[in-house]
């Protein structure tokens, strides 16, 4: 199911982007239509992949040969691929009709990303004719360069890392405000905009004590947040920073996995790259304070950015805990694939949970002011 919002040929280009932007496309993303299609997504039965079709079309479109490795991954196909010669590739390929608009967004928003920009992202692989996909009948799909790195929740978050992650993302979103990708405006379930709606799947949720945090969470972003969010820069955002999907690298700081991308908030990012860090009770802000530095130092916060900055946290771990906790019940076998960041979710919430709207915003003022970790 998708629905037909003629986004495409109305996508805001980023330099003049204006608060009308962001409320036309807040009213968009928290539209009925658009949630029910985010939702209808999310809810479809994963399609088993097919190695055998995968190395057909990766001979048939890229003229290559070499052994298809099915890996993790919850709506889409995504195979590692050995080439004879020893190179390693990521396929991604899906018979979904609603996928195609998904990866016309992350090739196209990928393609132009630069690789020299304080950051390390894939780069796309094009087709024999010179696309960044393929599409044959019902299946399409994209190729592109594997990163060699460890993923961040196997990495021991100093504050120099922390800083240097903060401030590779800022980098990313910065090179993402250039990126005028189609599609941009599809059914992402995890855009701020579906967030109020999120509140129903609530009876999911695994204990009445997390189901009071989360709604706690969601009525102060619905009172306080998202009233504010036209104030902020909107443009397209990767959406899904979290520790899965940012990798320390020989280059830096890496960046894969840009199926939630969309157009939204430019803060949302730095929100939730930071509601992943936050896991110390006895700091402000959990842990989360050098991550937020690190951002700070490369786009600097706005006022009013600091002022949501820690509700936009708490929303997004109430809607990863209502989203995933909605996905196990459909899919139990997947169940601990959907919840590898449910703990991290959980602890972050209750930490954050104890912070109220002025103290939270002198938490974050005082982290836009910490200093480089190397010069402590």
């Amino acid at each position: 199911m998708s629905i037909d919002t003629g986004a495409d040929n109305l996508h805001p280009q980023a330099e003049e982007q204006t608060a009308d932007d962001a409320v036309w496309s807040a009213s968009l993303a928290s539209s009925e239509a658009y949630y029910r299609a985010a939702k209808t997504t999310l809810s479809a039965h994963p399609v088993p992949a097919d190695v055998g079709q995968s190395a057909r079309l990766l001979n048939r479109y890229y003229g290559l040969t070499g052994s298809v490795t099915t890996l993790s991954s919850e709506v889409e196909c995504t195979e590692e691929v050995k080439l004879n010669d020893g190179r390693r590739l990521i396929l991604k390929t899906s018979t979904r009709p609603e996928t195609s608009q998904s990866f016309r967004f992350q090739a196209q928003t990928i393609s132009e990303l630069p690789q020299a920009g304080g950051f390390v992202a894939p780069e796309i692989v094009r087709t024999s004719d010179g696309a960044v996909m393929l599409e044959e009948g019902g299946a399409c799909g994209y190729l592109q360069t594997l990163i060699e790195g460890v993923p961040l929740h196997k990495v021991v978050m100093t504050p120099d890392v922390l800083f240097q992650t903060g401030s590779s993302l800022a980098r990313l979103d910065l090179a993402l405000h250039r990126v005028d990708a189609s599609a941009s405006h599809r059914p992402v379930l995890l855009h701020v905009g579906c967030w109020s709606r999120l509140m129903e799947l609530s009876r999911y949720l695994p204990s009445q004590h997390i189901s009071d945090q989360v709604n706690a969470a969601m009525d102060n972003y619905a009172n306080c947040v998202e009233p504010l969010l036209s104030d902020v820069a909107w443009q397209v955002t990767h959406n899904d920073p979290s520790p899965y999907n940012m990798l320390l690298t020989d280059s830096g700081i890496g960046f894969i996995d840009f199926g939630d991308g969309c157009w939204g908030p430019r803060i949302q990012d730095l929100a939730v790259a930071a509601s992943h860090m936050v896991s110390d009770a006895t700091a402000a802000l959990g842990g989360a304070e050098y991550m937020i530095a690190g951002y700070h130092s490369v786009i600097p916060l706005s006022r009013v950015e600091a002022r949501i900055l820690v509700g936009l946290m708490r929303a997004r771990q109430s809607a990863l805990l209502l989203v995933n906790a909605w996905r196990s019940h459909l899919f139990p076998a997947q169940a601990e694939y959907i919840n590898k960041n449910v703990s991290r979710a959980e602890r972050g919430l209750s930490i954050l949970t104890t912070l109220g709207t002025d103290e939270a915003e002198a938490a974050v003022l005082a982290a836009m002011a910490l200093p480089h970790p190397s010069t402590l």
